[in-house]
């Protein structure tokens, strides 16, 4: 049993009519079990990667494998093992919340009472009996990946699935995922929301311009240490200055960005005295996703026309 869930390599999609590369021979690899993030800004082809797994769009070249199984070819083969939420379900809005799932359920040939475990998967036990109209955008999130919960799926792919969210329905949502990822579904989740992915995600796969720029386990890829943040009145004298003792100084709008590797930031106070030259803050800036990611996607401006 392989120890990959998905697997593409070199995988592109053009768009001949508009004379535009969505997706530059991507190499994605989503492990088995737990959260996997799928990041990139917006127009870095993370959508039009998700559609072409799911068969709704043709690559024009590489691979695609979801269980080891190459796709499209064996896309009927494995797709009772994958749910996802590309675009938003129709619900009927006078229908219960159950009653949407069962009517959903019976369609589909699954046993209607899968529709009570799914509710509970997305903690919308005791608002079942509610019309679908009552509920709020978080709900009907909620819902839509209930929907796809009915069959038990292995592989969940959700795409920007806090979208148009208010602070509260992120945070219903985020939880939610946490929880599937904890009960053995593999979660593979795009968004460009760093702050909440690195809250849920084990894994993560950044992308930019249809290319993958980084991959790896969330805690290795923060790894790397302290920045400090030097906020100083001169700060192009204070930068020749460190730079001259040996500290690699990196210029931001409004201050300096400094990576002392193993020195001590009195070393940092001390080389500026010496040139009279007070810093008015010194500060530990912990490396995080947004840092890593805003690092690496810095140069990479969106596609030309928007592909998702």
């Amino acid at each position: 049993m392989s120890d990959l869930v998905v697997e593409a390599r070199g995988l592109r999609k053009d768009f001949g009519s508009h004379g535009r590369t969505a997706v530059d021979g991507l190499d994605l690899s989503v492990p088995r079990g737990g959260v996997h993030g799928f990041l990139g800004p917006n127009g870095s082809g993370k959508t039009t990667t998700i559609r072409m797994l799911l068969g709704l769009a043709r690559s024009t070249g590489g691979t695609m494998r979801l269980f080891g199984e190459p796709v499209p070819e064996r896309l009927p083969e494995v797709m009772g093992r994958v749910g996802a939420v590309v675009e938003s379900p129709k619900f009927t809005p006078t229908f219960s919340a159950r009653a949407n799932l069962e009517l959903l359920a019976r369609a589909g040939g699954i046993d209607v009472k899968r529709v009570g475990a799914a509710l509970h998967q997305v903690g919308l036990s005791g608002r079942e009996g509610d019309r679908y109209r009552t509920y709020s955008l978080g709900m009907k999130q909620r819902l839509a990946i209930a929907a796809t919960l009915l069959k038990d799926p292995e592989l969940l792919i959700l795409d920007e699935p806090t979208n148009g969210l208010d602070p509260a329905g992120i945070r219903e949502i985020r939880e939610m995922i946490r929880a599937l990822g904890a009960q053995g579904v593999t979660v593979l989740v795009s968004s460009h929301i760093l702050a909440e992915i690195q809250q849920v995600c084990d894994s993560v796969s950044i992308i930019g311009r249809g290319r993958l720029l980084a991959e790896g386990r969330v805690d290795e890829l923060v790894a790397g240490g302290t920045t400090y943040r030097l906020v100083v009145s001169q700060p192009e004298r204070a930068a020749g200055v460190l730079e001259d003792a040996g500290i690699v100084v990196g210029r931001e709008a409004d201050h300096l960005a400094l990576d002392l590797g193993d020195r001590e930031p009195e070393e940092v106070a001390r080389a500026l005295a010496g040139h009279d030259l007070w810093p008015r803050e010194l500060t530990p800036v912990r490396r995080d996703l947004e840092s890593v990611f805003l690092q690496l996607t810095s140069t990479e401006p969106p596609v030309p026309g928007g592909a998702a």
